[in-house]
C-alpha cells in the first residue's frame, strides 16, 4: 500500500504548509514556475501529482488537457475534490508504468516524486518517448546532498543545535531508510551525475538547474534561514530533440 493511503500518515501530510496552501506553501515553487513552459493549448503530463495543484495551474494557464498520475488513491480522491474542470482527469497509475498510456504529450511535469523512483534513466526514456518533438520536461527532486547520507536530517551538539549536515556515501546510489511524518518511508539516493546524464544520453538538452532556495518571503518562518546552509531540492527543466 502507498503510504499516503495509510489514514494516519494522510492526515499528517494534510497538515504540512503545502498542503494547506498549495503552490503558495511551497519553498521552491517561486523558482519552480520559472521553469515552466508556457501552456496555452499544451497537454500535460503530471507524474505524481498529489492534490493536483500543479495540474491545476497548468490548466489555469491555458493547458488543453492535464493528466495527473499518482498511486495514492487518498490523493488522488483529494485531487478529485479540489478539481473543477473537466479538462483534468487523474488515474491510479505507477510512474514507472506510464510507458503504457496511449496518448503523447507536449509537456511532462513532476514535483517530488522522482525519488520515490528506484531507476530515473528508465523514467527519463519513457517520457521521451511520450512527449512530442521538442517537448518539456520539468521535474524537482531531493538533492543529491540531502538524500546521501540518509536519515535526513541534522547532525546535532548536546545544547540541539545544528551544527552540519551529514554527507556520505554519496557515490552508492540506491533505496534510503529516512522517517518522514513520523512514518519509516524508502526512497532512492541518486547522485547528480545520474540526474543529468540521463537526461542528455537520452535525447535531451538541459534548459535550466536549479538548486532551490526558499522564497525570500519565507525567510522569517521557523527553521527556513537552516535551508540556506545545504540544498534540498534539485529543479531541472529539459527538452526533448
Amino acid at each position: 500500500m502507498n503510504e499516503y493511503d495509510n489514514l494516519e500518515f494522510f492526515e499528517s501530510y494534510s497538515q504540512m504548509e503545502r498542503s494547506k496552501k498549495g503552490l503558495a506553501g511551497a519553498g521552491e515553487w517561486h523558482q519552480f514556475k520559472k521553469l515552466l513552459p508556457d501552456f496555452r493549448g499544451k497537454r500535460v503530463l503530471d507524474l505524481g501529482c498529489g492534490y493536483g495543484w500543479h495540474c491545476r495551474y497548468a490548466i489555469e494557464h491555458g493547458a488543453s488537457f492535464v493528466l495527473g498520475l499518482d498511486t495514492s488513491q487518498r490523493m488522488l480522491d483529494q485531487a478529485k475534490q479540489m478539481t473543477q474542470t473537466q479538462a483534468i482527469h487523474y488515474k491510479n497509475m505507477k510512474i514507472e508504468d506510464v510507458n503504457q498510456l496511449e496518448q503523447t504529450f507536449d509537456c511532462v511535469i513532476s514535483s517530488l516524486a522522482l525519488h520515490y523512483v528506484s531507476s530515473f534513466e528508465e523514467v527519463v526514456q519513457k517520457v521521451y518517448g511520450l512527449l512530442t518533438e521538442k517537448g518539456t520536461f520539468v521535474f524537482s527532486v531531493e538533492h543529491p546532498i540531502f538524500t546521501a547520507e540518509g536519515t535526513e536530517d541534522w547532525i546535532y551538539d548536546e545544547k540541539k543545535n545544528k551544527i552540519a549536515w551529514p554527507v556520505d556515501s554519496y557515490f552508492d546510489e540506491g533505496i534510503r531508510e529516512t522517517t518522514f511524518l513520523g512514518k519509516k518511508v524508502s526512497k532512492y539516493h541518486k547522485t547528480l551525475t545520474t540526474y543529468l546524464n540521463s537526461l542528455l544520453i537520452n535525447g535531451f538538452d538541459l534548459l535550466e538547474v536549479v538548486e532551490a532556495t526558499p522564497d525570500p518571503s519565507m525567510m522569517d518562518l521557523p527553521d527556513m534561514k537552516d535551508e540556506l546552509r545545504r540544498p534540498m531540492m534539485l529543479l531541472i527543466s529539459a527538452r526533448k530533440k
